[in-house]
């Protein structure tokens, strides 16, 4: 059995360390096989995109002998090794506009340096220039290779003068544009796509392979390589559990990701090998790489209402690359990973797309980081509460459910005080979504109420939560409109809870409740 890594990414590195490979080459043979090519693909971070782009090296070395034994080995492909840059922006300083352009001159003096080139020029697009046309000149064609091109503006992203990071980028990227005649092959990869009207403008001649039916399942692992190559692990970590049954855990853990409607879904690679080499812990390793805060930032401060955009379908404009002045959540979140495509149905002649968090993974952790940046509380002081709503839920008891969520509202600091009714709801939509993971429940709110459910087994709490208003009202609320009609005969004990909350105060007044 082969060695796991999740650390390890580079091909060669890979290959010679005997570490487990879970074959992609079909589709980096159907890449490399025309003539010449230019192709652009958005993914997740820690998704595969820096192993993808160092096999393609490989290829383009003509190091033939590392891929024995895969799928690529024996196609018709001459081998022949080329000039390559490799630009990789991981790990990189870019915090201001001369870090980031010392940085890029650092990058291309290593390129240089490794083919044996001295650069004369002195500024990052000129050194570009001059090494295409230096390297073509000397060997041919030249192979481009550019990891996170987007690493610069998603680190200012919060900055003022983003638009300045985005305009000093398309200088230097638009030199690929202007020496294609001198390229065999280009890939750049990134997590997110900007509009074409500014940066992705100096490069329209880039094949958008993001959500490409072809290579939808190029990046992460399908169900059957799942099965294929973890087989024999799965077997050993399932000991006296079924082993289907241990099998869709690690499926609702760590599975999900769609990129295009039709697609297979695929699991995320490093979460998977984390498991594995943790001895089949669940737990939350993808989101732990990084804390999405620029982008609960830009939820917050756009009122993004989460609970529209998981009940109803979007266009497909919210897959668009988006302009830096005016981003829209959605599209960061499709495109980041943290929501997915379910299902695609036809609406009036177009195209419409379901959403949802692709697996529990990245579902329970974004929803206790939003909850924690919409309360100011910490990530733990969230979780122990969502437990604690859970415990009261398991013991049908109402008051120590209220008394929770009480003591929860009362942590809130007073500078981010609830008084906001946008991030009143978007708290209490995260904090139900998060008992969803442990129990039943849901949460819909509208103007000036919110009706949630939290249940188990055996019992069912219907709420409506008035803001400003009174108890009685919501609880009478309740009774009209029949919300507890759908739990009557599920042979539970169903309360009915009418609670009012303060929105001055930041914290549930009171309430009353009534067994059905």
């Amino acid at each position: 059995m082969k060695d796991l890594t999740s650390s390890v990414y580079t091909f060669a590195d890979l290959i010679q360390g005997n570490f487990l490979y879970v074959d992609k080459t079909e589709y980096i043979w159907q890449l490399v096989r025309p003539a010449k090519a230019m192709y652009f693909l958005s993914r997740p971070r820690r998704f595969g995109k820096s192993l993808t782009l160092s096999t393609l090296k490989s290829v383009f070395q003509g190091k033939k002998e590392l891929f024995k034994g895969l799928a690529i080995y024996d196609k018709p492909y001459d081998w022949k090794p080329f000039p390559i840059i490799h630009l990789d922006m991981n790990g990189r300083d870019f915090s201001t506009l001369e870090k980031m352009e010392e940085r890029f001159k650092q990058m291309l003096r290593e390129q240089a340096d490794l083919n044996g080139i001295t650069l004369k020029e002195t500024s990052s697009d000129t050194m570009f220039h001059e090494l295409i046309k230096t390297l073509h000149d000397k060997a041919g064609d030249v192979v481009i290779l550019l990891d996170e091109y987007d690493k610069p503006i998603l680190n200012n992203i919060s900055n003022k003068n983003v638009s300045e990071f985005l305009a000093a980028l398309k200088v230097f990227y638009s030199v690929i544009k202007e020496k294609s005649g001198m390229l065999r092959f280009a890939f750049i990869t990134g997590v997110s796509k900007f509009c074409h009207v500014s940066l992705f403008s100096d490069l329209n001649n880039l094949t958008d392979i993001t959500m490409d039916a072809r290579y939808a399942t190029m990046l992460g692992y399908t169900q059957e390589e799942l099965e294929a190559n973890f087989g024999d692990r799965i077997a050993a970590l399932a000991e006296d559990r079924s082993i289907d049954e241990f099998k869709e855990e690690i499926k609702a853990w760590y599975n999900g990701y769609r990129f295009e409607e039709n697609a297979k879904t695929v699991y995320n690679p490093v979460s998977l090998a984390k498991f594995f080499e943790t001895g089949g812990k669940f737990n939350n390793y993808w989101f732990s790489t990084g804390t999405p805060s620029f982008l609960l930032e830009l939820i917050k401060k756009q009122r993004f209402d989460f609970e529209e955009v998981l009940n109803n379908p979007v266009s497909n404009f919210a897959f668009d690359a988006y302009e830096i002045d005016r981003i829209n959540p959605l599209t960061l979140l499709l495109q980041t990973g943290y929501l997915t495509i379910d299902s695609a149905v036809k609406r009036y002649g177009d195209t419409v797309y379901k959403l949802r968090f692709p697996n529990l993974e990245v579902k329970g952790s974004f929803e206790t980081y939003l909850a924690g940046y919409c309360s100011g509380l910490r990530v733990d002081q969230v979780k122990d509460s969502v437990y604690k709503l859970a415990d009261a839920v398991t013991a049908g008891n109402v008051d120590a459910f209220l008394e929770c969520m009480k003591v929860f509202f009362a942590k809130v600091p007073y500078d981010v005080h609830l008084k906001d009714e946008n991030n009143f709801h978007l708290l209490f939509f995260s904090i139900f979504m998060l008992l969803g993971i442990s129990i039943e429940a849901e949460s819909r709110t509208n103007e000036g109420r919110i009706d949630a459910v939290a249940s188990n087994e055996g019992f069912v709490f219907v709420f409506e939560f008035k803001l400003d208003k009174t108890r009685e009202l919501a609880l009478d609320q309740i009774k009209d409109r029949d919300y507890c009609r759908r739990y009557l005969n599920s042979g539970r004990k169903i309360f009915l809870v009418g609670v009012n909350f303060d929105m001055e105060r930041g914290q549930i007044q009171d309430w009353t409740s009534q067994a059905v």
